[in-house]
């Protein structure tokens, strides 16, 4: 048999759906989970690029930056999170996957440009434009994950659709390396105009189809046999019927509350504290390592690429087991190791004020908050994936969206609640132990959460 011949022979199934769970991955779906990985790290580089931004700030002349200062510039990107979580979720199950991605990015590409433009110690008008990237950031993750979902063989598709979530760590050594060799020489402006690098995803995305099972909601069938036809690389003639489709109903924001409350409260409370646990450290860890620590800057670069690579090897892991051993219990246990870290790290001040060194506390506090990152954070390599499987097609970005939404309100919280513990007085290891005892907690909690959860291991999108 000829290689064209293999290339074009359709795969067995009597249902689309199921030629797609029976056929090897394609160039085509790898393109998909590829533009959706690198939208991820590109909206995270430019996310945690700003704790690195902030800690240059603190020292720079003219901007006289407190501790709260720095708080409220850190969760306006976390608000701005919360509310684009929310309305690109909607905006998905309305006008597509693909139209709300693409728009995500414009939203995040416009708001960095016109932050590297913010006059010195204009710090509210930077929390402004922290809020808009946070707004476009907000909705790739929300967007991307139910967009590969839909694309992919049910028996991978916690691991496929884990892995737009897996490399998001990558931002923060990105970040770090930019921030430890070129900072200098592009300064705190140059460091943000990086963040607009996410643009050439326009090009990439307009070769993508619209996610064939909402297409097909919309009664476009021979487009959602073609977007077929294109993830399977086969004609279109091919492709087996489309699958049946219970009764649509709206995806509205009321729908969720009405049918899907006990799935909502799931994914929001999940996301609370599992964000509140991890997030904090993302925007905060490197202040506390550079002020409370008094590690240097170059530093702290360093040390966070490493605690990005120990995240990334989370988040896979986490994406990768959640196919072997269910959702639930992957979600289980990131808590509670997660958790473990928190208090590792909460207890290094304690070196401290009995009289220890406070370079060794650092290196403590240092390998609390990696644990934190690897675990806490990890889990986040199955929890959206997790978190749109509780929904069917019609409201899955909106139910994902929604409850992921009111979860990210602790991207507001998390900074605000560390930079007013600070206050204007000095940073110093003491103001560590009490947040991140409360994140340990967050932690823990978090994991018995998702213990509430429908597992969702193997099943068809249909079935859900």
């Amino acid at each position: 048999m000829s290689t064209q011949a293999v290339a074009h022979s359709a795969p067995s199934g009597r249902s689309a759906p199921e030629q797609i769970d029976n056929h090897r991955l394609t160039g085509h779906q790898k393109s998909l989970i590829g533009m959706a990985i690198v939208g991820n790290v590109s909206e995270f580089f430019d996310m945690f690029l700003i704790g690195f931004i902030v800690n240059l700030l603190i020292e720079t002349p003219g901007w006289n930056l407190t501790g709260f200062h720095s708080g409220v510039i850190l969760a306006g990107a976390g608000l701005g999170t919360v509310l684009g979580s929310v309305t690109w979720g909607r905006l998905a199950d309305v006008f597509g996957r693909k139209h709300a991605f693409i728009w995500c990015i414009v939203v995040l590409v416009v708001f960095t440009a016109a932050s590297a433009f913010t006059p010195v110690n204009g710090w509210i008008l930077l929390t402004i434009l922290r809020t808009g990237v946070g707004f476009g950031v907000g909705g790739l993750n929300i967007t991307s994950v139910p967009f590969v979902q839909e694309f992919v063989p049910a028996k991978q598709r916690g691991l496929l659709a884990g892995l737009t979530s897996v490399f998001i760590p990558a931002g923060i050594f990105l970040g770090g390396l930019v921030t430890k060799y070129f900072g200098d020489a592009l300064g705190w402006r140059g460091l943000i105009a990086v963040g607009c690098v996410p643009i050439v995803l326009l090009a990439w995305a307009r070769i993508i189809p619209e996610s064939p099972r909402f297409l097909q909601s919309r009664g476009r069938e021979r487009e959602a046999k073609e977007a077929y036809a294109w993830a399977m690389e086969i004609p279109v003639e091919q492709v087996a019927e489309l699958p049946e489709l219970p009764q649509k109903s709206s995806a509205s924001y009321g729908v969720i509350f009405s049918k899907y409350p006990k799935q909502l409260l799931v994914v929001a409370v999940g996301s609370f504290c599992f964000i509140m646990g991890s997030f904090t450290v993302q925007s905060w860890g490197q202040t506390l390592l550079g002020q409370s620590f008094k590690f240097p800057a170059g530093t702290v670069a360093t040390l966070f690429m490493f605690v990005s690579l120990g995240d990334l090897l989370g988040r896979l892991g986490s994406a990768w087991i959640s196919d072997k051993i269910g959702r639930r219990w992957t979600m289980f246990g990131c808590g509670m190791i997660g958790a473990i870290g928190a208090l590792v790290a909460a207890f290094s001040t304690r070196m401290v004020s009995s009289g220890g060194e406070i370079g060794n506390a650092g290196y403590v506090f240092f390998a609390g908050i990696f644990i934190v990152m690897m675990f806490g954070d990890g889990a986040f390599g199955i929890l959206n994936a997790f978190g749109g499987e509780q929904f069917p097609t019609e409201a899955r970005s909106t139910g994902l969206g929604l409850g992921y939404g009111i979860g990210a309100i602790a991207k507001v919280v998390g900074p605000y609640f560390v930079g007013a513990l600070v206050g204007s007085s000095e940073l110093s290891p003491e103001v560590v132990f009490l947040p991140f005892i409360i994140f340990a907690v967050l932690l823990f909690l978090g994991g018995v959460v998702y213990l509430f959860a429908r597992e969702t291991k193997g099943a068809s999108l249909e079935d859900i």
